[in-house]
């Protein structure tokens, strides 16, 4: 099933490549012999008739010197995927968006640091300035929308959405997650309202200004937004989940809303958009300047997350990525600056690991330029009895989610990280920059921070696993409303177990973890109580909503 079709060169594309041969070295400019099947054997469990897949493109110094694809675009209809199919680029929109805000910027139309409530005064007043700068970053402390239509109980994949329902969600919103610039937590919704400043700003919908400004310039010529869901777009390939006993069902997004997501592109594309974000054909060296320009957090601490890019590194290699997910697409875009090289990988298989896939394909290319870091003696995780004494649950005092600490084969763990002590009461994440530092006073056992680029105070307090009995669990019987999720919960106790009921009929049942705390599949429930103990309001916390609070109605 696997289609290569490497572009044609030109006279001038072969009078560009023997320039190249004499600016840069043969290294490189040649791909490994064999990259090619490496790729193929990567992407060879999506490559027959009854599986989609995916569309790889690999350039060299902006030359293309891969392009391949797997599997089926379309399996109703037996059509295969090509390097020219069509493919949802889910987050991978995101640099684009920055990208229309930063022309507005060196048009003089804007500035990174003007407040969002200058373009879009229904975003409510926070006490706390939200910039255009935040929300680029993920440091405004916004709600992801997305999360609070989920709790709604009509999420992304259930009801259809355009920008008017994201600011309907917005207004409703009575906090944030944090103060701005307090902490790195991504929310689709800054995104999306840059969309909806650009819309603004230039008089034009968000759409036709990235036509006009970034798309045709660059001759993208397959590249538009998914702004109308229903519109035809030919060579496009439909999206699909693994059920999980081998076969497929349709996954495509059902929303028009997009900047956040939606744009709709070709691996071609994406390798002419990752050599403008080098050469400064759009915008010139201050436009490539500000995309890489990473955030800051209010501490002054400098974050990965850049003009909807992260700039890192990889395997010891700088490394300029994203990747991408809605529905059942998947993709990823990665840049490696030292080595001239880009790879895009689209997919419409949901099972397909975004970064791990494309940082396999970057592996090939970028060969004896990889350099691993060295695994650390696993002996140095520390002496076991001193280790138990730091084994336990503890709780994020914000969002109430938890972080258990146990003792696997001599080494302290949490989850999958292995922690590795640095100093007296603290740890280092084997193979990561991650630090766990105790708390310096009393017992340093009672509590310790997160030491990482995404925080400035990441804390965690020591708690109690919690057993309720039959009347612990009465106090929380009754019925919560949240104005901010448009939805009710109903408590109620069955066969032993609490529950919460939600319109039109869905029933969730809640674990215990700590005292009045619960999980509900990923989300944590927190009971609050008034001085007198009474339970009087419902706190619900899911990834990117923090503490969204249900008050109590009997």
């Amino acid at each position: 099933m696997k289609s290569h079709a490497p572009r044609t060169l030109t006279p001038s594309a072969v009078l560009v490549i023997a320039l190249l041969c004499v600016a840069v070295t043969e290294a490189q400019t040649q791909a490994p012999p064999d990259a090619a099947h490496q790729v193929d054997a990567i992407f060879a469990r999506w490559d027959s008739n009854t599986s989609p897949g995916c569309a790889v493109g690999v350039t060299l110094h902006g030359l293309t010197v891969m392009e391949g694809a797997y599997g089926m675009a379309d399996l109703e209809h037996g059509v295969v995927n090509t390097p020219e199919t069509i493919f949802e680029g889910g987050s991978l929109s995101k640099q684009f968006t920055a990208a229309a805000v930063i022309l507005l910027v060196l048009d003089g139309r804007l500035s990174l640091d003007d407040d969002v409530r200058t373009y879009i005064p229904e975003v409510p007043e926070y006490g706390h300035t939200i910039t255009l700068r935040h929300m680029m970053t993920h440091t405004s402390g916004l709600r992801d929308w997305g999360s609070v239509a989920g709790i709604s109980g009509w999420g992304r994949e259930q009801r259809s959405h355009d920008h008017d329902d994201v600011l309907d969600i917005v207004r409703r919103q009575t906090a944030l997650n944090f103060e701005p610039g307090h902490e790195y937590s991504y929310s689709n919704t800054g995104f999306n309202l840059l969309a909806i400043v650009v819309a603004r700003v230039s008089g034009m919908s968000f759409a036709d200004f990235s036509s006009a400004r970034i798309f045709e310039p660059l001759g993208l010529r397959n590249t538009q937004w998914r702004d109308d869901y229903r519109r035809i777009v030919p060579a496009r390939s439909s999206a699909y989940s693994s059920t999980g006993d081998g076969t497929w069902e349709i996954n495509r997004p059902i929303e028009d809303v997009h900047g956040n997501g939606g744009i709709l592109t070709t691996v071609g594309d994406l390798g002419i958009w990752n050599q403008a974000l080098v050469d400064g054909r759009l915008g010139g060296q201050e436009f490539v300047r500000m995309m890489h320009e990473q955030g800051h957090l209010a501490d002054g601490s400098e974050i990965v997350y850049a003009a909807g890019l992260q700039v890192r590194t990889f395997v010891g290699v700088p490394s300029v990525t994203h990747t991408g997910a809605t529905a059942g697409y998947r993709a990823f875009l990665g840049r490696y600056p030292d080595q001239g090289l880009s790879v895009a990988m689209l997919c419409n298989a949901s099972n397909v690991p975004t970064g791990a896939t494309g940082g396999r394909i970057a592996r090939i290319y970028l060969g004896d330029a990889v350099t691993d870091p060295a695994d650390p003696d696993p002996s140095s995780g520390g002496d076991v009895a001193a280790l138990e004494a730091y084994e336990g649950l503890y709780a994020d005092p914000v969002t109430g989610s938890t972080r258990e600490l146990v003792v696997v084969d001599g080494m302290l763990r949490d989850g999958n990280a292995r922690l590795i002590a640095s100093a007296d009461d603290e740890f280092v994440v084997r193979g990561g920059s991650r630090r766990y530092v105790f708390s310096e006073e009393g017992d340093p056992r009672s509590e310790f921070r997160i030491d990482d680029w995404q925080y400035t105070d990441q804390r965690y307090e020591r708690v109690e696993p919690w057993a309720p009995t039959p009347n612990d669990l009465s106090d929380f019987v009754g019925i919560y409303r949240s104005e901010e999720a448009e939805t009710t919960y109903r408590v109620s106790i069955d066969d032993g177990i609490l529950a919460i009921w939600q319109r039109p009929n869905n029933t969730r049942s809640l674990g215990a973890m700590y005292r009045d705390t619960f999980r509900m599949r990923g989300s944590v429930i927190r009971f609050r109580r008034d001085d007198s103990g009474h339970v009087t309001a419902l706190s619900l916390s899911l990834g990117r909503v923090y503490d969204m609070r249900f008050q109590r109605e009997r």
